[in-house]
């Protein structure tokens, strides 16, 4: 069926093909690029992004929009992350910036301006069935973004279309390759939805005090140093200073952090644990009974548990998560929902 559909032109090879793909169908498809907020420290891309995105556009022969989300995105992806940093969470602005921008404020625009649906150059999959709309994984299990879509509702997924999602990455620079697409050869994005890479403490520097504090180990005796606790998350074992005489260059893993005494604590094992992990701000995209799997890290371990009300129990061990992060749920290659680990 025929749909007037925004596809959001983000200037990378991922939505051009989603656009050439929708048109190819049929469908009445207008190119948007998303313009978000940048800090003043970081280099701005966002007019060369655009540039390419208009050339993709001319290239496909769409319309082609610009829809100005800066103020969308400083409040609910930009200031969340820098609270939650504050607070000594462990943010996921790319799930934020898909519920709030590209499937919140997007796709009210897209409908205030006629379109019947958005589409995007996600890594996923969507289908419909008497009971309901179901999210899947991508078929590239190596470019799936599905973790990141896990707050996806109902009445979203009926406007939403992923039409790389049941491509591998290579079919779809094939295709980008074969129509000569301007960014057929163009870098994947990497870092942080829309700013790209950036350096964690030197963005925080701009908006939190960041103290240099003592490493300790796990009996709480002075180890090193590190330039602020609240820039640290579990498991991670780099960006501090072991300064005790290490002879075997052994690695060391963060596996707590005070923010009140700005200190972590390292050891020589990465942190797991097997305790029920409490679940904040919940979604549920399909309804589901137990046993499931869950992960909570992009690309990280799925391990089976199972869920009562809004806690989740383990039933194995496993790296012990971050507070702040996601926990998304699954069964399978489809994506059931999630929550923000408390």
């Amino acid at each position: 069926m025929k749909k007037r559909v925004f596809v959001g032109l983000s200037g990378g090879v991922d939505s051009s093909v989603a656009a050439h793909l929708l048109k190819k169908q049929g469908h009445d498809v207008v190119g948007v690029f998303i313009k978000t907020w940048q800090p003043d420290f970081l280099t701005c891309d966002w007019e060369k992004e655009r540039l390419d995105a208009m050339r993709v556009a001319a290239h496909l022969g769409i319309p082609f929009m610009t829809f100005d989300a800066e103020k969308a995105y400083k409040e609910e992806v930009a200031d969340y992350m820098i609270a939650e940093y504050k607070a000594g969470r462990t943010p996921n602005p790319d799930v934020m910036c898909n519920q709030h921008v590209k499937f919140g404020a997007f796709l009210s625009f897209a409908k205030e301006h006629g379109a019947d649906a958005v589409a995007t150059g996600h890594y996923a999959r969507v289908s419909k069935d008497g009971e309901g709309y179901h999210l899947y994984r991508g078929m590239d299990e190596s470019k799936d973004q599905s973790y990141f879509l896990w707050t996806l509702r109902q009445d979203q997924l009926a406007h939403i279309l992923f039409p790389v999602g049941e491509l591998p990455k290579k079919e779809v620079r094939r295709i980008a390759e074969k129509l000569k697409l301007p960014t057929a050869a163009k870098k994947d994005s990497q870092g942080i939805c829309f700013l790209g890479q950036v350096d964690i403490e030197e963005f925080l520097s701009h908006y939190a005090t960041l103290t240099p504090g003592d490493v300790l180990d796990v009996t709480g005796k002075v180890i090193g140093a590190h330039h602020g606790a609240l820039i640290y998350t579990y498991g991670q074992r780099h960006g501090f200073e072991i300064t005790e005489k290490n002879t075997t260059r052994t690695a060391h893993y963060v596996v707590d952090k005070d923010i009140d005494t700005n200190t972590i604590t390292v050891d020589k094992t990465p942190p797991t644990s097997k305790d029920a992990v409490a679940l904040e701000q919940t979604n549920i995209i399909q309804p589901f009974t137990t046993p499931i799997e869950a992960q909570f890290r992009y690309r990280g371990e799925v391990f089976p548990a199972t869920i009562t009300g809004n806690t989740l129990q383990l039933t194995t061990a496993v790296p012990r998560p971050s507070v702040g992060q996601s926990c998304v749920l699954y069964r399978g290659d489809e994506c059931l929902g999630g929550g923000i680990i408390g």
